[in-house]
């Protein structure tokens, strides 16, 4: 009782003490903070940095230095890029300044001067950026800022500056290699792109409007981006790191300064600038292109020879697929692996070599990246039902060839769907700019609002099936549309040599 009552006396004491000490920490914490420095922290973050020799060694990155000790390791590493090609024009008034004349043209035309032009060479020059890879001289940077050039200039961070040659390209990717004859420059160490996650700090270093070197911050937005018809094979990560026009080929790092990606593209909005949302080629896609370039000069890809297109959930329904996951073969190029070993149009492949194919884009980036000769396993699904197939990938034309079809009259139908169709002649075929040999019915007009605009046919389509049933007329797709009352309809069309399926619901 006695120590209760003498914890009970000095009870007030006690709350009194420990407010004052609160008070005291606050006090001490918004004094530090209007000194410049953050409220409770007590130790800088330690990162794992890897400075320009590849060592690794311990930096202190705190919130009063900022990135600075990641900067100094990477921006020596990152190089300027300046090239320049020959383009040929034809000026209409190099010829002579006779021909622009007004009284000369009202007697003889434009037409008349045109035979007698010279083409006229110009210069056509560029800025970039590349990354030091290596330390004798190899640098990775975007196709497109060395593309054609018949110079390339490359300037260092100590202003060195040197003639640089292309040691291989991937076009498909935007991947190239240029190398200089140097020895002992700094390099960036190559990082695991795969790891990084939407919401990781990054760092874009580059040459943006040729200012010179320049570091922007920002954290990646997203990951595995593709289908934005930048390149054939996209596996961007997205940023909102600045990146302007010069940064293509420039350095996208994390925060211990490892290499993660290679800037590549903007989305401008219209405004010819920065606006938040950048895209770099992974590190892990890039240094297998490099790596191929360094070995054999160029890349060879798997080949698999199928024209895929992503799952909607109108397609699976109308397939009696129970999901939207795997890649939908929309056509199959003749003689190719996917020919030759069974699988059709209208599967859908749900896996390859044991591993989940989730869409069109990853099965077509799965199999570029195996190597030409492999024999993997397919897993598909064929009128719903599960199939296992083994193929053996062919190496990927470096002109993909185009899918076969064959021939085409005239009709007027569709009215419920909002669609006119005609028999595809051969004439008619030619004034579509159709393949010849193609058959099947031509769309020659799509009603606003109707149900064939809502689900994406287009004038000169070519509507080659309906619900997997061949037509080869008009009138067959007539008959067809009729045949299925007002139920969906699996349309497989052919777009300018591309094929496609769409599902058309009409309205009720």
């Amino acid at each position: 009782m006695a120590n209760m009552r003498w914890l009970t006396a000095w009870r007030p004491v006690v709350l009194i003490a420990i407010s004052v000490f609160v008070l005291g920490a606050v006090a001490g914490s918004w004094t530090t903070a209007r000194a410049g420095h953050l409220p409770f922290v007590t130790k800088p973050i330690l990162l794992k940095i890897s400075d320009t020799a590849g060592r690794a060694e311990g930096r202190e990155v705190s919130f009063a230095s900022g990135f600075a000790p990641v900067a100094k390791i990477v921006l020596p590493a990152v190089v300027n890029i300046a090239s320049s090609k020959i383009v040929r024009s034809s000026d209409p008034d190099s010829a002579s300044p006779f021909f622009s004349d007004p009284f000369f043209r009202q007697f003889f035309g434009d037409g008349f001067s045109k035979q007698f032009r010279v083409p006229r060479d110009q210069r056509e020059r560029s800025l970039g950026s590349g990354v030091i890879v290596n330390p004798v001289g190899y640098i990775l940077t975007n196709n497109h800022v060395v593309d054609g050039a018949s110079e390339i200039k490359i300037t260092l961070s100590d202003n060195r500056q040197f003639d640089a040659k292309v040691v291989g390209k991937d076009p498909r990717t935007d991947v190239a290699v240029v190398k200089v004859d140097a020895n002992n420059l700094p390099v960036l160490t190559l990082g695991d792109s795969s790891k990084m996650e939407v919401g990781n700090f990054v760092l874009a270093v580059g040459n943006p409007f040729g200012v010179g070197r320049t570091l922007t911050m920002g954290v990646i937005s997203a990951t595995g981006r593709g289908n934005l018809g930048i390149e054939d094979y996209e596996d961007f990560i997205q940023t909102d790191a600045a990146i302007n026009p010069g940064n293509s080929g420039g350095a996208l790092v994390n925060v211990q300064g490892e290499l993660i990606g290679i800037n590549t593209a903007i989305v401008t909005g219209g405004g010819g600038g920065n606006q938040g949302v950048g895209f770099a080629v992974p590190i892990n896609m890039a240094r297998q292109e490099m790596e191929q370039i360094l070995e054999h000069g160029k890349v060879t890809r798997g080949w698999l020879g199928v024209e895929a297109q992503p799952m909607t959930s109108a397609i699976a329904k109308a397939l009696e697929i129970h999901n939207t996951r795997g890649a939908l073969v929309a056509d199959v190029t003749p003689n190719s692996p996917a020919a030759k070993n069974g699988i059709e149009r209208g599967d859908v492949i749900v896996g390859l070599a044991g591993i989940q194919v989730e869409d069109s884009r990853q099965l077509s980036l799965r199999v570029s990246q195996t190597a030409p000769g492999t024999r993997v396993k397919l897993d598909i699904l064929r009128d719903g039902k599960p199939r296992e197939m083994a193929v053996t990938l062919g190496e990927l034309p470096s002109k993909p060839e185009a899918s076969a079809s064959a021939s085409r009259s005239t009709d007027r139908a569709g009215a419920d769907l909002g669609v006119s169709v005609e028999t595809l002649t051969p004439q008619f075929a030619h004034q579509l700019g159709v393949p010849s040999g193609t058959m099947g019915a031509a769309v020659t007009d799509v009603a606003n609002g109707s149900a064939a605009e809502e689900a994406g046919l287009r004038q000169k389509d070519v509507i080659q099936q309906v619900n997997r049933k061949p037509v080869a007329t008009a009138n067959e797709f007539v008959t067809s549309v009729r045949a299925d009352g007002n139920q969906p309809l699996l349309l497989l069309i052919d777009r300018v040599g591309d094929h496609l399926y769409l599902v058309v619901t009409p309205h009720s």
